[in-house]
């Protein structure tokens, strides 16, 4: 299937059936769809809590169990599958390498840096971080390595490692968005691993003109840089997405620890509980919920309730039954996650659009590209990269 058929038909299909993903379930007490497809929701909110557990932790075992009560179910799988990009074998890195990289960034490392051909061109690694991705491929490849790095403290590290490691490794620290640092991209091949939102984008959306032999992006965090609402990068997009609805296609958890992943659930559900009595005392709408200090959270949810009610300036009664209100949290985030099953059954096919703009910007601008997968996404959900290269 070429890149345009499949981002159209996402488009269409993300479209039309925008009322299972758009509403979050976190703030909406019953999403619409529930009333329109009754059997839908019975039988999601029915779950016992093994199949929930099973379904959230596979998404083609969800997909396969949403096809059942939804007939597109199965088109949004298809449209959202592709296969790996092909994998080389690299020449080893030596011990020294890994000195500072940990486990699963040195595993994310070694599999972006295997998928795709081998570099024909110098080496520019965007938003590089420490630069350890740019030393591996130019260990590898032998091609002169720089690397593009906003964080001064970073950027020292970078150089210290690559002396320690013997690599050539030119450290520019600048800003990837400033109009300057694209002189940097001219006749070399460009990696971006993880460079968040706008970081990525504005490298496809300058691609006509910057000169650069190739590209390999895998995206991350498409929500940054858009808080305006989202900004396509190909001619034929007409999704409108605001930030909410970005950060839907990065809310998997599934390289978190387990104690985070506790840490967590129990901060849903006093934030459930404290909009259940918000709610309550205001009536049901979907209002902002700004950040919290994480101090609120060290301690219990009187505390937590309290404080945040005077942030939010909800006025409380001067007795509350606090229990009670944070069991309605905790059996509130046990519907949340049942009916979450079905907006997140949306989360693959909507990252998918995002990168299929991208390879349709690329495409736009005169390259030739390939999508695909570079890793499992037990090591990084995270896992689509994008091969562009000039004709």
């Amino acid at each position: 299937m070429n890149h345009r058929v499949r981002f159209l038909a996402l488009q269409s299909l993300l479209q039309d059936n925008q009322a299972f993903w758009l509403p979050p379930p976190f703030y909406v007490h019953r999403p619409a769809w529930c009333e329109e497809w009754p059997a839908l929701a019975e039988a999601v909110l029915g779950l016992e809590d093994a199949e929930l557990e099973a379904l959230v932790a596979s998404p083609e075992a969800c997909r396969d169990w949403l096809a059942t009560y939804l007939p597109f179910a199965g088109e949004l799988g298809q449209l959202s599958d592709v296969a790996p990009l092909p994998a080389r074998s690299l020449a080893p890195s030596g011990a020294r390498f890994d000195w500072f990289i940990p486990g699963r960034k040195r595993a994310q490392i070694e599999a972006f840096a295997s998928h795709g051909p081998a570099v024909a061109a110098p080496l520019l690694e965007w938003c590089a971080g420490k630069g350890h991705l740019g030393r591996r491929l130019a260990l590898s490849d032998g091609q002169p390595v720089s690397s593009l790095e906003i964080d001064l403290d970073l950027c020292e590290d970078a150089g210290r490692l690559a002396a320690r490691v013997g690599v050539a490794q030119q450290v520019l620290c600048a800003d990837a968005l400033e109009a300057s640092s694209r002189a940097h991209v001219r006749g070399r091949e460009v990696l971006a691993l993880h460079a968040c939102g706008e970081l990525h984008r504005s490298l496809v959306r300058n691609a006509g003109g910057d000169g650069a032999h190739a590209y390999r992006i895998a995206p991350c965090c498409y929500y940054r840089g858009a808080q305006d609402g989202y900004r396509p990068v190909s001619r034929e997009a007409s999704l409108p997405l605001d930030g909410r609805a970005l950060r839907l296609a990065v809310t998997e958890t599934v390289t978190a620890p387990q104690r985070q992943r506790q840490r967590l659930a129990r901060d849903q559900a006093w934030k459930l509980g404290f909009i259940a009595l918000r709610n309550e005392l205001e009536g049901e709408a979907i209002r902002p919920f700004p950040p919290m200090p994480s101090q609120l959270l060290s301690g219990d949810f009187p505390t937590y309730g309290e404080a945040v009610a005077r942030r939010q300036g909800v006025r409380l009664p001067a007795e509350l039954d606090w229990a009670h209100w944070l069991a309605v949290g905790e059996r509130r985030r046990g519907e949340v996650r049942r009916l979450e099953l079905v907006r997140h059954a949306f989360r693959r096919p909507l990252e998918m659009w995002l990168v299929m703009d991208l390879a349709r910007g690329f495409e736009e601008a005169g390259f030739r590209v390939e999508v695909g997968t570079f890793c499992e996404r037990s090591l990084t959900p995270r896992n689509l990269m994008v091969l562009a290269v000039a004709d």
